[in-house]
């Protein structure tokens, strides 16, 4: 298959005067083969060019912009970050005349924490388009940006993300990665440019695929389960929720650095604000985005919910839940535990727990704690008693107490690396 790719380099200058002299035939441009109009969107029959693409090519496309924002910790403090956001959609239909002007406006200020989620099917193709719009709030900086899928076998150098082998974005540019799903499970992604930086200041997100055995009905333990989380040939992966959590953590003093134009402390980089999903509990448990960033005098970033991923888990009595668990923090690993139920671990960094050899067997394992290190991920589900009664709750929490805290000094505040498991109807 051709692999296209677009990498073009901009003069440097301020975001302001960069979009006061852009043109429609400016380097922002979003590629897919099933969009006719440059915004990524392949859900509308009519964006699908006809007799083109064959009936069963399953293709999936999406747009990021990378760029900066606010987000929120558990204890009301408020910090910079760098982030990608979902700018899947834009240009508006149809495009206005000045494409760039349009997607950087949109992507100002819009960093997510963490990254929006990308949710992918085995044997898909998928088009991703990456556009650096700038740091609105550090205008010296031209930090270069790639997605780099962490885990996930990938053919070509040019698409993996990393500056060495492949091609970084530069400000003001876009650049389209292609890549054929072969593998389910649980990966994950984030910045390589600079990874250490920009990794702690938030660019990582959640990223998993679907086995080619969804849909397709298997019994296991008296139940019948139609989603998988891998080709497992005997319905032992199936389960009724699944919800991808990412432990990581932030550097109140390296963020409050790099806002303020000042050394950063690499050497002393200690996180003292565990997060799940971008959150400190009981934020953690809030099911909707979390409202936009404040100091007191107003939103800093236009208004834009930078912490849209939530970590709370709802099942009925005898379901099971997937639990995605991924770790992108730049300092240490975290133990994540489970109090009333018990974790059974299926999967580790998107492979099936499988002996080799011409009769396989599982070697799926129950535990009620696992150490996730810095770049792992685990499959484990989690299966709800029979005997649960609506309103229960159990706990999925950091085994690490002193990290159950979200504050500057590491001593006092609202709990950090926690969630809930609710027993709903």
């Amino acid at each position: 298959m051709k692999l296209i790719y677009i990498h073009k380099a901009l003069v440097a200058g301020s975001i302001i005067s960069m979009l006061s002299v852009y043109n429609a035939s400016a380097d922002v441009n979003v590629q897919c083969p099933c969009d006719l109009n440059g915004d990524a969107d392949c859900t509308d029959p009519g964006e699908i060019y006809e007799n083109v693409l064959p009936e069963d090519q399953d293709i999936k496309c999406m747009h990021l912009g990378s760029g900066d924002g606010y987000a929120t910790m558990a204890d009301g403090s408020v910090r910079y970050i760098f982030g990608f956001s979902d700018m899947t959609g834009i240009p508006t239909n149809p495009p206005p005349a000045d494409v760039a002007e349009q997607v950087l406006s949109k992507g100002m200020l819009a960093a997510a924490y963490p990254a929006p989620v990308i949710e992918l099917n085995e044997n898909q193709e998928f088009y991703l388009t990456l556009t650096n719009v700038g740091m609105v709030i550090r205008p010296d900086l031209f930090d270069p940006h790639t997605v780099h899928f962490h885990g996930l076998p990938n053919a070509t150098p040019i698409f993996d993300g990393l500056p060495e082998s492949g091609i970084s974005i530069n400000m003001g540019s876009s650049l389209t990665y292609y890549y054929k799903l072969n593998d389910p499970g649980t990966y994950m992604y984030h910045c390589h440019v600079e990874a250490a930086e920009h990794m702690q200041m938030g660019m990582v997100g959640n990223l998993y695929v679907h086995p080619e055995q969804n849909g397709t009905p298997y019994g296991y333990g008296g139940k019948t389960y139609t989603q998988f989380a891998y080709n497992d040939g005997d319905g032992s992966t199936g389960y009724d929720v699944d919800i991808p959590i990412q432990l990581g953590s932030f550097d109140s003093a390296f963020h409050d650095a790099s806002e303020n134009t000042q050394p950063l402390p690499f050497a002393l980089m200690f996180d003292n604000y565990p997060t799940l999903n971008g959150r400190g509990y009981p934020d953690t448990i809030i099911d909707e985005a979390l409202p936009s960033p404040d100091r007191g005098s107003g939103s800093l970033n236009n208004s834009i919910q930078s912490q849209v991923e939530d970590s709370l888990i709802t099942a009925a009595p005898g379901q099971r839940v997937l639990l995605r668990l991924s770790n992108l923090s730049i300092t240490r690993p975290y133990s994540i535990g489970t109090m009333g139920v018990t974790m059974l671990v299926v999967g580790k960094d998107a492979r099936q727990l499988k002996s080799s050899g011409p009769s396989p067997v599982n070697l799926y394992y129950a535990t009620n704690s696992l150490t996730v290190g810095p770049g792992e991920s685990f499959d484990a589900i989690v299966e709800i008693p029979e005997n649960a009664s609506t309103g229960d709750r159990y706990f999925l929490y950091t085994t690490n107490l002193n990290y159950l805290v979200n504050s500057d000094d590491n001593t006092d505040g609202l709990g950090g690396m926690m969630t809930e498991i609710q027993v709903v109807n």
